[in-house]
């Protein structure tokens, strides 16, 4: 049976519907439509969203937020090519998505998959040149420039135990970046890490991407994280997951967290979050 939409307009909200960028508009770098994706257990059918729509720009920082379960793993694995859609599409740079691909570059929770028997240019040529994609002189060259963006040229010959996670994420979004891809996915990368590690994450994150400004598709389950990474929001209802809202965090960062915009924000995604358990919440005691 279709599941109901429960999208609606939020004070504050980007005035143009997710996923429907304005006539003329040729910025947008990928394209979700109507997206519904479903996966099969051993005892169900599981619908993970149910028709979503977004569009993320050239050197967006793009949040998908969302309570546990409500699909943007999921959505995150489809974007990457390993899911196909039940209903809707993916296009990126106009092309539709059927399968994983060098333009699309996961950068996972562990940044310990870094080979440890390889120093750090080591890692950073290793998938270039499995892929084929470059060899040689321009393989090496390639690297070494990557490198020198996320300012670890000093330390090319180190080898990965000696870094630390900061450095160990800039390898390997480094690593990432020298396959030239559109954009990279990441996927709760900090959620195992300790409050002040991962804060520590954040801000080489937000670092790195102010010098080399890369388009990142960013899953969080973290409100707080989401306004700090995130240049805009999506906002997904629990299961499935479909649009709450999508909110604009360009102009917040780690130096605004103490401001009443911060504040706001956070509690304006709260609400969209936990509106329903609010509302049960109120109609039970109404009744008491």
């Amino acid at each position: 049976m279709p599941v109901a939409s429960s999208r609606r307009e939020i004070p504050g909200e980007i005035s143009q519907t997710p996923g429907q960028p304005e006539a003329g508009t040729s910025t947008d770098l990928l394209e979700v439509r109507g997206l519904t994706l479903q996966y099969k257990t051993p005892q169900h059918l599981v619908t993970a969203t149910y028709k979503v729509d977004f569009s993320v720009l050239e050197q967006d920082r793009y949040v998908i937020l969302g309570p546990s379960g409500c699909g943007k793993s999921t959505l995150l694995k489809a974007v990457g090519g390993f899911m196909k859609p039940v209903e809707g599409s993916i296009r990126l740079r106009g092309r539709e998505i059927g399968s994983p691909g060098p333009d699309r570059v996961m950068v996972f929770q562990e940044f310990e998959q870094l080979m440890p028997w390889k120093t750090v240019l080591q890692n950073v040529l290793f998938p270039m040149r499995i892929s084929g994609r470059f060899r040689g002189k321009d393989a090496q060259e390639r690297a070494l420039s990557v490198i020198e963006k996320v300012k670890l040229s000093k330390f090319r010959d180190v080898y990965p135990h000696m870094l630390s996670g900061g450095m160990k994420m800039r390898v390997a979004i480094a690593r990432a970046m020298a396959m030239e891809p559109d954009i990279l996915l990441m996927d709760e990368p900090f959620a195992a890490l300790d409050a002040l590690t991962r804060r520590k994450m954040q801000e080489e994150l937000l670092d790195l991407w102010d010098q080399v400004r890369f388009t990142l598709l960013f899953v969080t389950h973290s409100i707080e994280e989401a306004i700090l990474v995130g240049s805009r929001i999506l906002v997904l209802s629990p299961h499935p997951g479909r649009v709450r809202a999508e909110l604009d965090a360009s102009t917040l960062s780690l130096q605004t967290m103490d401001t009443p915009a911060f504040g706001a924000l956070s509690q304006r995604i709260h609400g969209l979050l936990f509106e329903h358990e609010t509302g049960t919440a109120q109609n039970k005691g109404g009744r008491a």
